[in-house]
């Protein structure tokens, strides 16, 4: 299918962070107003599921995959599926985007790349052992302690987590309750007219 796409006055907002540090909470809000969102493990597990891959409860088998397809596909696979899909909602007349879960430093960069003039990257970050706490009690795909450190690790070496977190251009410290990540919001999404 050949397109035009019109970015005039199109805003991209990419949302990073730790597992358990409260990306659910900042992307539910947005998408709670209306915002469509792309996210970034969705694409994984279509492919899974493409592919026959059963996903398990603690998550391994998604991670498994995850760092398979990043070896095997290149590090852009996940965020050019992405960005195939936001060109989509783009030239279906979209004009706010919320981006759910970049990963690795190649993501950022890629997505950087791609849309150089309307991307905002917020990171929300939470202090660890609040986090760890949080992770701990979580309905969906509890960790303890032993397992999100694997985690984090995993994450940060595997798959340069790290990078895109450090370059946000907001921050979202969440170690209050939900109302603060969303008045937060509120004040972000007003500076950049989304």
């Amino acid at each position: 299918m050949c397109y035009t796409i019109v970015m005039d006055n199109v805003k991209i907002l990419a949302i990073v962070g730790m597992s358990g540090s409260g990306k659910s909470v900042a992307v539910d809000y947005l998408t709670d107003r209306g915002y469509p969102k792309i996210y970034f493990g969705g694409m994984i597990y279509k492919e899974m599921e493409k592919r026959g891959i059963e996903r398990t409860d603690d998550g391994e088998s998604e991670k498994r995959f995850r760092e398979e397809i990043r070896t095997t596909e290149g590090k852009d696979w996940v965020v050019r599926q992405v960005i195939a899909e936001a060109k989509d909602l783009i030239a279906a007349g979209q004009k706010r985007i919320i981006l759910d879960g970049v990963y690795s430093w190649t993501e950022y960069q890629t997505l950087k790349k791609e849309f150089p003039t309307c991307l905002t990257f917020i990171a929300v970050v939470v202090d660890k052992r609040l986090r760890y706490e949080r992770v701990a009690v979580r309905p969906n795909r509890p960790f303890d302690a032993t397992a999100i450190r694997e985690r984090d690790r995993s994450e940060i070496e595997n798959l340069e987590k790290g990078g895109p977190i450090a370059a946000a251009d907001y921050y979202i410290l969440n170690n209050g309750g939900k109302d603060l990540v969303y008045t937060r919001l509120d004040e972000i999404l007003k500076k950049e007219g989304f």
